[in-house]
């Protein structure tokens, strides 16, 4: 039995159809735990779709209020990507229930695991990119107005520049952002995080992690934050349909348990949420992301207590 919670819902499918999102995954990730013997269904929580006083600590009421009544413009939903439902909306109230559900885990066990969320490029008045809600921004904040923590870091692995994440927080010394991304690749415009990797196309595993771990460690070590918010991406997977990095499964493994590992060591709790992945074949992606949570797994054996919120 893992020693940390899997929060999962089965409306986090966005209902998108035929969409290269494969939003299907979420289910899939959490029937190969399973099916696999990595979880027990003891370790699942289920959420609640996060109250809109939390979204709103984000999100505009403007923005909030068109999702909910299905007012979005042709521009709005040209620039979010995917056909609005109220499923749709659903599902990413539900996330960031999620999330902050595998936050407060996360803050009792050290680990959290959301088997969802990671929805990154989504601003306080427009979505953008797959992504309405920010569930991770939502939790900070939600985690915070509770005073369970003061400072968070947010580490964003996704291939994607984090850009609604460093929107969010440009102007907030309490939050700390990394992202490490392929630099040639949406978004156009990327606004600073506190620390952007720009990866050229074609970088392989260990380009990669030799960029990514001395920034991690510096910044955990500066920083010193009371949580850190993961989103694992799976693609800058080599076999990935909108990416061009070059990792290999394994590879992004050892990037997850690094990151998890560092974070651990130093007794942060850690949040995951599972990002991107558009694999040619979704079982790969569906594999990458558990592998994320055999990673967090492996870290928590190493470095089973928190020393910072016990």
């Amino acid at each position: 039995m893992l020693p940390f919670k899997l929060i999962y819902h089965e409306l986090y499918d966005l209902n998108l159809g035929a969409h290269v999102f494969p939003s299907q995954k979420y289910r899939l990730v959490a029937d190969k735990l399973v099916n696999d013997g990595i979880a027990l269904l003891d370790n699942f929580l289920r959420p609640e779709p996060a109250a809109d006083a939390d979204i709103l600590r984000v999100h505009t009421p403007e923005w909030v209020n068109k999702l909910k009544t299905g007012t979005l413009t042709q521009n709005d939903l040209m620039i979010l990507e995917v056909p609005y439902s109220p499923e749709l909306v659903s599902a990413f109230w539900l996330a960031a229930g999620g999330t902050i559900l595998a936050a407060q885990a996360a803050s009792l066990d050290g680990f959290g695991c959301n088997i969802g969320g990671g929805f990154h490029h989504a601003y306080p008045g427009h979505g953008e990119g797959f992504c309405a809600i920010h569930d991770v921004a939502v939790a900070i904040r939600k985690m915070q107005a509770d005073g369970t923590i003061r400072t968070a870091m947010v580490v964003d692995t996704d291939v994607h520049h984090g850009n609604g994440t460093a929107a969010i927080f440009a102007h907030d010394p309490s939050v700390f952002t990394l992202s490490i991304h392929q630099l040639d690749l949406y978004p156009g415009h990327k606004p600073p995080s506190t620390v952007d990797l720009n990866m050229d196309d074609g970088v392989g595993d260990d380009e990669y992690m030799e960029a990514l771990l001395p920034a991690l460690r510096e910044g955990l070590e500066k920083f010193q934050p009371d949580m850190l918010f993961y989103i694992g991406g799976a693609d800058p997977y080599k076999e990935d349909q909108l990416g061009g990095l070059r990792l290999t499964i394994n590879g992004l493994q050892t990037r997850d348990r690094s990151v998890f590992e560092e974070a651990r060591w130093q007794g942060v709790p850690v949040v995951t949420t599972l990002a991107g992945g558009y694999a040619r074949r979704v079982e790969d992606t569906v594999q990458i992301h558990v592998n994320t949570i055999l990673a967090a797994a492996i870290a928590a054996g190493k470095y089973p207590h928190s020393r910072k919120l016990s």
